[in-house]
């Protein structure tokens, strides 16, 4: 039997020249490459967040290698990545062998990050996958997804009980105020009346204890009542005016992260259709690689549209040409600047799938598929009657956009053998409602859709963005922000989109390099056989 060989084990072994951390990472490995990137890039605006005097810090291009190659690496909690920089010899190497604790690294990621200065970044990291031919800019596929606050879930606010409260307590504290004026003969004055109600019930109640003092009252159910008004009622209705300032225009709001709002997510535990603090967040990518970016706390992709192609604009000094969307893009107002901006829009609206149905497409009855007079101005029934302009009304969205549909009816459908299948209102005249100007921009983009062109880009927007946002919340476990307020979430999913785009780049990079070596080698052996 032969004899067992074992290689040395000597854990006391000291070596006369003890190897580098570099030594131990090979030359194509993803940190060398995060490393060299961020190198390249100008941060003087997140150093001039440093003042002068005190100790020495941790260099902010260090702190900032370390957060995003621990994003890359699935890494989102300050405690973890400080754990790395005790035992991962790539943090090590990364860090030159710093080792900031948690708290440094998230005062680094919140507070120096912010106000834009992560976001030059990443638009760097986008220009450098422009100029290396990953993308061109041209072309934004655009979709959104909602992402859970790290806020406590029970700690909303809703601007409809808000206002219901609110009401109840002013004509509750009127009608008590008001009995005891008219029991000590107390008039108000005309002036009060304009005031605040805060103002007018605290001037009421302090002239009602007074007239009390002044009659000897000190107890008793009214005097309570009184003084519990000028003590609570007021502090409340404060309280009210404080929830409606911060709810602005939304409808929601959560009392530990005020920025987000309630809003119904895609991975519902309960399966209940729970609302949860969240935000809504918007990506443009292009060849898979993130273009843009935005946080928003509208529920809808609708209203985010035109805000997120202005960040688009600002961002790069130039728009793209064209944009591909989905249904929830679909509407007046957003075709409307589009068009006006020269974007080519393959955008869906809500009936698009609906109007290639066969169904959709023989049904009469429908003001779609209605003949209609564009010169005087009329439609035609089945059965040959004329549908009349009678007038143009106007509706206004919560977006503060303007529509006018037009409105008219038939002269008499009483007795018509197609009156159930026409329609199911109890009148004898029918009248539809008619948005000329909506209707015009959605044939020009149903036949945008169903070019050539259109085919191409509905074919691929499924695994454009909404294969960026899976593979960020499934395969790299990105499904609750940490940190809290619009900025600083902004600054999180700014470095998820970095992370993103170099994980992708450096990928390509190294396949890159691989097929040339391969082609290298293939030439060697070539060479080597036409030689013999």
């Amino acid at each position: 039997m032969a004899k067992v060989i074992y290689k040395s084990y000597n854990q006391n072994d000291s070596l006369l020249l003890p190897p580098s951390l570099g030594e131990l990472i090979p030359l194509s490995h993803p940190v060398r490459i995060v490393s060299d990137i961020l190198d390249k890039f100008d941060i003087s605006a997140i150093e001039g967040t440093y003042k002068g005097g005190g100790t020495s810090s941790f260099h902010p291009r260090m702190l900032l290698k370390v957060v995003v190659y621990a994003y890359l690496c699935n890494i989102y909690s300050g405690r973890q990545m400080e754990k790395q920089l005790q035992e991962n010899i790539h943090f090590m190497w990364l860090s030159g062998m710093s080792r900031p604790d948690f708290r440094t690294i998230n005062r680094f990621r919140s507070e120096r990050l912010t106000q834009g200065r992560l976001d030059a970044i990443f638009t760097k990291v986008v220009e450098l996958l422009n100029d290396e031919g990953f993308v061109s800019l041209n072309v934004q596929y655009i979709d959104g997804t909602k992402i859970e606050s790290v806020a406590n879930k029970y700690t909303f606010v809703w601007k409809g009980s808000v206002e219901k409260n609110k009401a109840k307590l002013v004509e509750k504290v009127k009608g008590v105020l008001s009995a005891a004026e008219q029991e000590l003969n107390i008039e108000q004055s005309a002036a009060e009346l304009e005031e605040l109600p805060q103002q007018e019930f605290n001037r009421r109640a302090k002239r009602i204890l007074s007239k009390m003092d002044d009659m000897g009252i000190s107890k008793g159910k009214a005097r309570k009542e009184i003084e519990k008004i000028k003590e609570e009622s007021v502090t409340k209705l404060d309280e009210y005016d404080h929830h409606l300032e911060e709810l602005g225009e939304r409808n929601s709001y959560s009392k530990t992260d005020p920025d987000a709002t309630f809003m119904r997510m895609k991975e519902d535990a309960m399966n209940n259709g729970q609302t949860k603090p969240g935000y809504n967040v918007q990506i443009s990518t292009e060849n898979q690689f993130i273009t843009n970016y935005g946080i928003y706390w509208r529920p809808t992709d609708t209203g985010t549209m035109i805000p997120y192609l202005e960040s688009f604009m600002q961002r790069y000094g130039k728009q793209s040409a064209e944009i591909v969307a989905d249904s929830g893009y679909g509407c007046e107002q957003n075709y409307e600047y589009m068009l006006d901006n020269g974007m080519v829009p393959y955008v869906k609206f809500n009936m698009f799938h609906k109007e290639q149905a066969r169904k959709y497409k023989n049904n009469p009855f429908l003001p779609a598929n209605m003949y209609y007079n564009k010169d005087e101005d009329y439609f035609v029934c089945p059965m040959g009657h004329h549908l009349e302009h009678i007038n143009d009304c106007k509706s206004v969205s919560d977006m503060g956009y303007e529509s006018v549909v037009s409105v008219y009816r038939a002269p008499n459908c009483k007795g018509c053998p197609f009156r159930g299948m026409c329609y199911k209102g109890k009148s004898d005249r029918r009248t539809i409602e008619v948005n000329h100007k909506a209707n015009g921009y959605r044939k020009k983009a149903r036949e945008l859709l169903n070019s050539k062109e259109g085919l191409r880009h509905r074919s691929k927007r499924p695994i454009e963005p909404e294969a960026v946002f899976g593979n960020i919340k499934f395969n790299h476990g990105f499904k609750r922000f940490k940190l809290k307020s619009k900025e600083k979430v902004s600054v999180e999913w700014g470095l998820v989109a970095i992370a993103h785009n170099l994980r992708k780049y450096i990928a390509q990079r190294l396949k890159k390099a691989a097929v040339i070596d391969n082609i290298g080698v293939n030439s060697i052996i070539i060479g080597q056989n036409r030689a013999a």
